[in-house]
C-alpha cells in the first residue's frame, strides 16, 4: 500500500512525525505544510500556513491525500478535522467541540470536575474586577492560567497573591495574550513531580505511549520563564507500573466514559500533563494532540508502523492493534534563540549539523537562506539521541549539541538528571 501523507506544522514535532512516517513501509509521498528546512530533506514543503484550514483541505482534496496529520493545536481548534471528515477527507485529531479541551482551559476543569478525574482546585475568573477579589482572599501559591491558546506561555506559578495580581493585570488588563485571557482560570498550586503521557485514542480504545518527562523552564534548575519546553526525555522512571495502572484506573477510564457521554469524535492524540504528588496523579492539562518536544523522544521508542497505527485509530479498530515499544531510552536537548521566550532575533546561520554523528537534529525554527540554514524561530533544533541506556543517550546527545554552533545558541544543561537521580545513577 502506497500512502500519500500530509503532515499539516513546521515546528520540531512536525519534523519528529515526518521523520517517523518517512520509516514506514506504506509511505509513498510525504507532504508538509508549511514545514520547515529539515523537513524539506524529508518530505515536500508546502508553503500553506497551519491554520489556513480551506487551503489544506483544497491541497489534499487536489492531491488525493490519503491521510492527514495534524500537528499544532490551533488548527485542531479551529475545526480542521470537521473540515476535512466533511469533504470526506481522512484525517487524525478531534473534532472542534472535543479539542476545546486544550482550546479552553475553564472547559477543562469542568469537564474533569464533570466526570470525577483528579485535578487542581481552582476558580474560572470572567473578568479582571471577579479575579482580583477572588485573590484578597487567596492563600499561599497561586497558578493563573490564560483560557485560551498562549503557546504554552500563558501559565504562570505565583509564590504569593501580589505576583498573582500582577500576571492577572498583564493577562485580563494588559491583554498580553490577546483573546486567550478573556478568561482566566485560577488554580491552587500542587506540589509534587510532573510527567507527560500521551496516548492514541479512536473513541472507544486509549492506548498510553511511554511517560515522558519536559522541562518548561528556560534555565537549569528548573528557574526562568516558562517555554514551551527545553528538553525532555522517555521513558520517566518516575511512572511505575503500579502508578501507571492507578493512573488508568483514575484518569484514562473517567476520560473515555466522559468523552462517550460528551459524544466527541475524538479520533487522534490525548496528551496528559500530570503531576505526581503525595495523594496520587492529577492532571494539570489536556492537549489534544502530539507534545512539543516530548514527540521528539517518543516516537523514536515506536517499534509498529507508524502509519498501521494512525489508520487503526482513524478507522477505530486501535484494539486491534498490538503497538510495540523499544527497549531503549531516548532524550531531546532543546537548542533555542537568545531572548526566547522573548523577542528573538532570526537568520543566524546554523553551523555543525555533520557533527551530530549517532543523533537526530529536528528542525523547529528553521529556514533556508541560499546554501545556509538559518534560525527562524524561538526554539530552533531539538538534538535527540536514542540508546540501550539513558546514561549513553544523555552523553550523545549532549556531545551533537557541543558540535552545534549559531550566534546566541541558548540550552539546559541538565535535561535527564531528575531521571538519573530518580535511579540512584551517576550524571
Amino acid at each position: 500500500m502506497n500512502l500519500k501523507i500530509l503532515v499539516v506544522g513546521g515546528g520540531g514535532r512536525e519534523h519528529a512525525l515526518v521523520h517517523t512516517l518517512a520509516q514506514s513501509r506504506k509511505a509513498a509521498k510525504l507532504f508538509c505544510a508549511p514545514g520547515n528546512a529539515g523537513i524539506a530533506q524529508e518530505a515536500e514543503c508546502v508553503p500553506i500556513a497551519a491554520d489556513n484550514i480551506p487551503a489544506l483541505y483544497k491541497f489534499a482534496r487536489d492531491n488525493k491525500i490519503d491521510l492527514t496529520m495534524v500537528g499544532p493545536e490551533a488548527p485542531l481548534v479551529s475545526g480542521i478535522v470537521d473540515h476535512f471528515r466533511l469533504g470526506g477527507l481522512a484525517i487524525i485529531g478531534p473534532t472542534k467541540s472535543a479539542a476545546r479541551l486544550e482550546g479552553s482551559k475553564s472547559f477543562a476543569k469542568e469537564f474533569m470536575r464533570k466526570y470525577g478525574i483528579p485535578t487542581a482546585k481552582y476558580e474560572i475568573v470572567p473578568n479582571l474586577r471577579k479575579g482580583t477579589i477572588l485573590l484578597q482572599h487567596w492563600r499561599g501559591a497561586c497558578v493563573v492560567k490564560a483560557d485560551g491558546l498562549a503557546a504554552g506561555k500563558g501559565v504562570k506559578v505565583c509564590a504569593n497573591t501580589a505576583e498573582a495580581k500582577d500576571f492577572l493585570y498583564d493577562v485580563m488588563g494588559k491583554e498580553i495574550y490577546g483573546s486567550a485571557g478573556s478568561t482566566v482560570v485560577l488554580e491552587e498550586c500542587l506540589q509534587g513531580e510532573e510527567a507527560t503521557i500521551m496516548a492514541f485514542c479512536d473513541g472507544k480504545t486509549l492506548i498510553p505511549m511511554p511517560a515522558s518527562q519536559d522541562h518548561k523552564r528556560l534555565k537549569d534548575n528548573d528557574e526562568g520563564p516558562n517555554t514551551g519546553g527545553m528538553g525532555a526525555y522517555a521513558p520517566a522512571p518516575l511512572i511505575t507500573p503500579a502508578l501507571l495502572e492507578q493512573i488508568d484506573r483514575t484518569i484514562f477510564k473517567p476520560f473515555m466514559k466522559g468523552i462517550a457521554a460528551e459524544g466527541f469524535d475524538y479520533r487522534g492524540i490525548i496528551y496528559f500533563g500530570l503531576m505526581i504528588t503525595s495523594n496520587g496523579p492529577s492532571v494539570l492539562e489536556f492537549n489534544t494532540r502530539f507534545g512539543d518536544p516530548e514527540t521528539q523522544v517518543v516516537l523514536p521508542l515506536l517499534d509498529t508502523d507508524f502509519i498501521d497505527v494512525l489508520q487503526a485509530v482513524d478507522e477505530r479498530h486501535l484494539h486491534l492493534l498490538p503497538i510495540v515499544w523499544k527497549n531503549k531510552h531516548s532524550m531531546c536537548i532543546v537548542l533555542a534563540a537568545a531572548g526566547y521566550p522573548g523577542a528573538y532575533e532570526k537568520g543566524k546561520v546554523i553551523e555543525g549539523f555533520d557533527s551530530s554523528a549517532g543523533a537526530n537534529v529536528f528542525h523547529a525554527g528553521t529556514e533556508r537562506k541560499g546554501t545556509d540554514i538559518v534560525t527562524a524561530g524561538g526554539r530552533v533544533l531539538g538534538v535527540t539521541a536514542i540508546a540501550d541506556r539513558l546514561e549513553t543517550a544523555r552523553a550523545t546527545v549532549y556531545l551533537a549539541v557541543e558540535g552545534i554552533s549559531f550566534e546566541g545558541k541558548t540550552f539546559r544543561k541538565d535535561i535527564g538528571a531528575k531521571a538519573l537521580s530518580v535511579s540512584g545513577r551517576p550524571l
